[in-house]
């Protein structure tokens, strides 16, 4: 492979924005996991089934460090944007206590909203100039809430047991039922009187 070649070739894994000189494993997970209810008689049932976070462990290496840009990792070679074992490490560690999810790229799929759940780096006599380490990503789940504004408790003649407020839609108004005889004004006359209260005619 030529100079520009070297260059230019994307890497195919990508942890957020480090780039590992080498990713000897992946192991994806992905569960369903599945509710179950004891009954008296037979087997439990089901009646409800959930999708759990994704997760993908990586052991990785980095050959003197790693880098921050796809092109750049190719040239460490030559000493050009390379990093210490330490930097990289100190990076990883970064990335997870910034807690921000990003994405991962692996070699059968992309991740989105990752986070580094568990960071494990082994060094011996063989791997301490080198980075090795294995990381467990976990997807996060990320959902949206909606503020809605409620009469305070106090104001409440059963406050604890008032719902909040709830959205129904739209309502469109609909006319009240009218009586011919009230509506031809044939009953004006008992407005007033005991009885005309007594009927609605007001």
């Amino acid at each position: 492979m030529d100079f520009l070649s070297t260059l230019f070739h994307q890497q195919s894994r990508k942890i957020g924005m480090i780039v590992p000189s080498v990713v000897v494993s992946e192991k994806h997970s992905d569960r369903l996991e599945i509710t179950e209810h004891p009954v008296e008689v037979g087997a439990a049932v089901s009646d409800h089934a959930y999708k759990l976070p994704s997760e993908v462990i990586m052991q990785v290496g980095f050959a003197g460090g790693g880098a921050l840009l796809d092109f750049a990792s190719n040239l460490t070679a030559s000493g050009l944007f390379g990093m210490s074992p330490r930097e990289t490490y100190n990076q990883l560690l970064k990335l997870q206590s910034d807690r921000v999810p990003f994405d991962v790229v692996t070699g059968k799929r992309l991740y989105k909203n990752m986070l580094l759940q568990n960071l494990e780096v082994a060094t011996d006599r063989l791997t301490e100039n080198v980075l090795s380490a294995t990381l467990t990503l976990r997807e996060v789940i990320i959902t949206s809430t909606q503020a809605v504004q409620v009469a305070e408790k106090s104001n409440m003649s059963t406050g604890t047991a008032t719902s909040a407020v709830i959205n129904t839609g739209t309502k469109s108004p609909q006319p009240a039922n009218v009586s011919v005889l009230k509506s031809s004004g044939a009953l004006d006359g008992l407005k007033g009187t005991s009885f005309g209260n007594l009927i609605g005619i007001q």
